[in-house]
């Protein structure tokens, strides 16, 4: 088991991937780690997670009040929304949150990630749906959250960037990257025409492979609140399916949401 100064040496490591890979700029992103019920590290404001040191790192309670800062340093304005996270997710681990570029593109645009389109992207993330936008550093984005927690392991943040938590650090770290890399694919592939997406028998294939691989968290296999009414499962639901308060009242057919979907896709690109 990691004592807190690994923890704290991790938590730099990761910084740097997520600097170096560009997925924040200048003083952006934070991330937290839990260490139990009423401890958790967390990254400091204003200073570069690309140039962090173990000294930087801070501790605070369940509701953010700080235990421990070097001079100089104070806990990031959005813990708020982690401690939200944990709060509602007891297998939760850690949280991280950064402004990558693709999937911060399309959380601008108001277009959640659901198409299915590569295998990694529906066993890893099953979809990820758009949290409305919120003032940062308030109680509006942990809200806005709040729905989607329950049900997903990524949610874009509606003109602002992106979140992932799971059991581990180094998981959670990986989601961002996951959710990144399929932003861009989709991006691109757009740019070429319409993606290929996978039909409903595929995407029940890749949902058995992944219950049958006993990943953790929560995902549209096995948790989603349409599912659960005895409905179709998430993807092509423009991220619709939340914590099922709207699903349960029915749906758009596909070909609806599809044409929506692309309708304003195109209208984004200017054709």
């Amino acid at each position: 088991m990691q004592n807190e100064y690994e923890i704290k040496k991790q938590m730099c490591e990761i910084g740097k991937r997520v600097y170096n890979r560009g997925m924040v700029a200048a003083n952006d992103g934070n991330f937290s780690v839990k260490l139990n019920d009423n401890e958790f590290l967390c990254t400091p404001t204003g200073v570069s997670k690309g140039f962090m040191t173990p000294e930087y790192i801070c501790k605070v309670d369940a509701n953010g009040n700080v235990l421990q800062a070097n001079k100089g340093f104070k806990p990031s304005s959005e813990i708020k929304m982690h401690m939200r996270v944990y709060k509602e997710r007891p297998d939760v681990n850690a949280v991280v949150h950064a402004h990558p570029l693709y999937a911060t593109t399309f959380a601008i645009c108001g277009i959640p990630l659901t198409q299915p389109i590569m295998p990694e992207a529906v066993i890893a993330l099953g979809c990820v749906p758009i949290a409305k936008y919120g003032t940062p550093s308030t109680e509006e984005i942990p809200d806005a959250v709040e729905e989607y927690v329950q049900s997903f392991d990524a949610v874009l943040l509606e003109n602002h960037g992106a979140l992932t938590y799971s059991n581990t650090l180094l998981n959670a770290y990986h989601k961002m990257e996951s959710v990144e890399f399929y932003a861009r694919l989709l991006y691109q592939s757009r740019m070429l025409g319409e993606p290929q997406e996978f039909n409903q028998a595929q995407i029940d294939r890749l949902y058995e492979i992944r219950r049958q691989m006993g990943l953790p968290g929560k995902h549209p296999a096995n948790l989603c609140p349409n599912a659960k009414a005895g409905k179709q499962s998430c993807h092509s639901c423009a991220g619709s399916c939340g914590t099922g308060k709207d699903a349960a009242a029915g749906s758009t057919s596909d070909a609806d949401l599809v044409a929506s979907i692309t309708k304003k896709v195109m209208a984004q690109l200017g054709m």
